[in-house]
C-alpha cells in the first residue's frame, strides 16, 4: 500500500486546502446559527430544536467511516471537492424551505437539508486534516504545530461564520442569506479547483476493503472514545440550551428586541467560537513547546481532560442557586463559558495532534476517519441531549448534563497511559 506523490511545494498545497477549509467552516458556522435563531423566533421547542441538528450529526458518524475510504480509493482533493459541492446544494435546497409547511413538513425537511451538510463537512474536515499529516514536516514539532494552525484558525472563522448568520439574519432575511452564501461557496470552490497544486498526497493504490474501518491501534480508540464525550460535553451545552437562554433573557418579543438579541447571541458564540480557535492555535506553545514525546503529550491530555469537568458543573450549581434570569448569573455563566471554552481548546488540540501522531500514514485517512467518527457520535449525542435536558430541567440540568459527559471524558482519557 503506498500513497501517491506529494506535491512538489507543501506549503503551498497546506494553504490551498486551509483556504478551502476555512470557506467551508464560515458557511457552515453561518447556516448553523441562521437555523437555530429562525426556527426559535418562529416558536420550536428545545427538543425541536435538536431534531433539526440530529441527521447532521448522524450523517458525521456515518461519512467519516466511508470518507476514509473514499479518500483512499479517489484521494483528498477528490474528497474535498465533493465537501463544498455538497455544501452549495444543501444551501440552495434550505433556501426551497415553504413558511407555509407544518412544523412536522418543515422539520424533516431541515433535517435532510442538515444531513448532506453534515456529510459535506466530514468530507472537508477529513481531507483537510488527513493531508496535513503526508504535508507537514516531520522535524522540530511540525505536526503539532500545522495540526494547532490549521485547527485553530478554522474554528475563528466558525466562529465568524456564528456572527455573520445572526448579522445576516437580522439584516436581510433568512432566504437572502442562504443565496449569498452559496454563491460565495461556489466561487471559493471554482477557485480551489483552478488553484490547488496538482498531487495533493492521500490516494493509495491498494486501498483496504471496508473491514479496516476500526483502528487495530488501542491507542486511537481509546483516544477516539474521549473525544466523543468531550465534543458531548461541549454540544450539550452550545448547540441548544446556552443559545436559546441567552436569546430568551436578552429579547423583549417586539421585532426590533429579536434583531438585536439575534446579534448579541451570534456575537457571543463567535467570541466563544473565535477564543477556542485562537487558543488551539496557541496550544503547543501553552503545552512546553515544539517536539515532545508522544508520552508526554499523551499525560498532558490526561491533565487537561480533567481540568474541564469541574467548570460545567459549578455554572450548573450557579443556575440552581438563582432564582432565574439575573444580571450576576449572566456574568458568571459568560465568564465560565469562556473558561470552558479555554479549556475544552487545549484539549481539542492535544486530541488532534495525538490522532495523527497515532495514526500510521498508511491508513491514515481511516484512523483520522474513524476517530471523526466517535466526534461526530458524541456530538450527535450532545444535540440530543441539549433539547431534552433543556426543556426537562432547564440551564442547570443542561449544564450538570454537559459536567458528566466532561467526566466521562477524563475517565476514557486515563486509558490512553495503560499498558
Amino acid at each position: 500500500m503506498s500513497l501517491s506523490a506529494a506535491p512538489a511545494n507543501p506549503l503551498r498545497a497546506y494553504a490551498a486546502v486551509t483556504a478551502a477549509y476555512w470557506a467551508f467552516m464560515l458557511s457552515d458556522g453561518a447556516l448553523r446559527m441562521l437555523v437555530l435563531l429562525h426556527f426559535n423566533v418562529l416558536g420550536f421547542s428545545p427538543v425541536q430544536l435538536a431534531w433539526l441538528f440530529l441527521l447532521y450529526e448522524v450523517a458525521g458518524i456515518v461519512t467519516n467511516l466511508a470518507a476514509g475510504w473514499l479518500a483512499a480509493r479517489f484521494g483528498l482533493a477528490a474528497t474535498l471537492y465533493a465537501g463544498l459541492a455538497l455544501q452549495i446544494g444543501a444551501l440552495a435546497a434550505l433556501a426551497q424551505l415553504d413558511p407555509g409547511w407544518s412544523v412536522a413538513a418543515s422539520v424533516v425537511f431541515v433535517m435532510a437539508v442538515q444531513g448532506v451538510s453534515g456529510v459535506a463537512k466530514d468530507l472537508s474536515k477529513m481531507s483537510s486534516k488527513s493531508a496535513v499529516k503526508l504535508l507537514a514536516p516531520a522535524e522540530d514539532g511540525g505536526l503539532f504545530r500545522w495540526v494547532a494552525a490549521l485547527t485553530g484558525s478554522k474554528n475563528a472563522v466558525k466562529g465568524l461564520g456564528f456572527f455573520l448568520g445572526a448579522a445576516l439574519l437580522g439584516w436581510a432575511g433568512f432566504q437572502t442569506a442562504i443565496w449569498s452564501m452559496a454563491a460565495v461557496l461556489a466561487a471559493i470552490l471554482l477557485a480551489v479547483v483552478l488553484f490547488l497544486p496538482a498531487g495533493l498526497p492521500g490516494r493509495m493504490k491498494s486501498a483496504e476493503g471496508w473491514s479496516g474501518w476500526r483502528s487495530r491501534d488501542l491507542r486511537v480508540n481509546r483516544l477516539s472514545l474521549a473525544r466523543m464525550f468531550l465534543f458531548g460535553a461541549r454540544d450539550v451545552w452550545f448547540v441548544v440550551g446556552i443559545p436559546v437562554y441567552f436569546h430568551s433573557v436578552l429579547s423583549d418579543g417586539t421585532p426590533d428586541g429579536r434583531r438585536e438579541a439575534f446579534f448579541l447571541v451570534g456575537g457571543f458564540m463567535a467570541l466563544w467560537i473565535i477564543a477556542y480557535g485562537a487558543v488551539q492555535a496557541f496550544a503547543p506553545r501553552l503545552l512546553g513547546g515544539r517536539a515532545q514525546p508522544e508520552a508526554q503529550i499523551t499525560r498532558k491530555a490526561i491533565l487537561w481532560s480533567g481540568l474541564l469537568v469541574p467548570i460545567p458543573f459549578a455554572l450548573a450549581l450557579a443556575a440552581l442557586l438563582s432564582d432565574g434570569p439575573a444580571l450576576w448569573l449572566t456574568i458568571v455563566l459568560v465568564a465560565g463559558l469562556l473558561l470552558f471554552g479555554f479549556v475544552f481548546a487545549v484539549n481539542s488540540s492535544v486530541h488532534s495532534y495525538l490522532i495523527l501522531a497515532f495514526g500510521s500514514a498508511e491508513r491514515i485517512t481511516r484512523d483520522v476517519g474513524f476517530y471523526y467518527m466517535a466526534n461526530a457520535a458524541g456530538r450527535l449525542i450532545g444535540t440530543l441531549l441539549s433539547g431534552v435536558s433543556y426543556q426537562l430541567g432547564g440551564l442547570s440540568l443542561c449544564l450538570a448534563t454537559a459536567g458528566i459527559m466532561a467526566a466521562a471524558s477524563w475517565l476514557a482519557a486515563r486509558r490512553l497511559a495503560a499498558d
